[in-house]
């Protein structure tokens, strides 16, 4: 009974220790267990977790890369909109003055000192009126527009070229804020003038305009730089500056140019008039036909005509 117990148990020892042998520890057990949690898996779940956080700051270094690429794009389009704000086709058009444009022009600035916007309330003899000539016409009339242009000589155009007289010569419409003291007071039909060498001026507000030579006034000594005239055999004129003076008892006394009378210069303020095939001058209201005597270029009145 006692041998049989012992042998069981020393069996069942002998199994347990067996077992004991085959079967790992614990403590093996443990570490074989945590092997492939720390190892392999750890690895493996860390290294898709890393490349996925490579990625991720990839992604987002692309993204904050496609950001500046985008801020540089809104800053270009902030630039070009800059540019764009900056270009003004307004101001640009401010700027050009097509006045001043005009001012450096030659025809400009003959006129430049010519103030039109004055007032000046005067009954002018205007000296534009023609006489006629008593001699009669050779020459039969260039007729155009109802009218009949008479004339001694035949035409020969030349181009109009304005004649200075000096410094102290000024053309109808000029300005002046005072005049010299060699001005002297002249008086026709209950109208003051203002005459220094040449020049009839009449007051104004502020100043003087210079206006044509009334018919009637009386110099007593001609301008220098004056010219004879021939109207004809019994009759001379004398002329300075487009006006025409003839001798009497108290000095020279302005008339209206007589047709036929031939000039070699032209005042300033003139301007080309096409009639038909022919081109006159016209200062004021008279008309002069340029034309070719002695060799030199001159220029006839024209005596116009109605035709009825």
């Amino acid at each position: 009974m006692t041998m049989k117990f012992s042998f069981t148990r020393f069996t069942t020892l002998m199994i347990i220790c067996c077992m004991a042998l085959l079967l790992p520890s614990p403590l093996e057990a443990q570490r074989k267990g945590e092997r492939p949690t720390g190892g392999k898996e750890r690895s493996t779940v860390s290294k898709p977790a890393s490349k996925q956080g490579r990625s991720q700051n990839k992604d987002g270094q692309k993204q904050s890369t496609g950001n500046k690429t985008n801020a540089s794009d809104k800053n270009a389009n902030v630039d070009n909109s800059k540019k764009n704000t900056n270009v003004d086709n307004s101001k640009k058009n401010v700027n050009v003055d097509n006045s001043k444009t005009n001012v450096n022009v030659n025809n400009s600035k003959t006129n430049v000192n010519i103030d039109n916007s004055k007032n000046v309330n005067v009954n002018v003899n205007r000296s534009t009126v023609v006489v006629a000539n008593p001699r009669p016409y050779t020459r039969p009339p260039y007729a155009y527009g109802g009218h009949s242009y008479y004339c001694y000589h035949p035409y020969a155009y030349h181009p109009y070229k304005p004649f200075y007289w000096g410094p102290v010569w000024h053309p109808w419409g000029f300005f002046v804020t005072t005049l010299a003291a060699t001005a002297i007071i002249v008086t026709v039909a209950n109208q003051q003038y203002h005459y220094d060498q040449g020049v009839y001026y009449v007051a104004g507000s502020g100043g003087y305009t210079v206006v044509p030579a009334p018919v009637g006034a009386t110099i007593v000594a001609l301008p220098p730089g004056s010219q004879t005239v021939v109207i004809n055999e019994t009759t001379n004129n004398y002329y300075y500056g487009g006006t025409y003076y003839q001798k009497t008892d108290k000095g020279y006394t302005v008339v209206p140019p007589t047709a036929g009378a031939v000039v070699e210069n032209l005042p300033e303020g003139g301007k080309e008039v096409k009639i038909g095939e022919v081109t006159y001058v016209k200062v004021g209201e008279t008309y002069y036909q340029p034309i070719v005597q002695n060799g030199k270029n001159m220029y006839e009145v024209v005596n116009v005509k109605d035709d009825k």
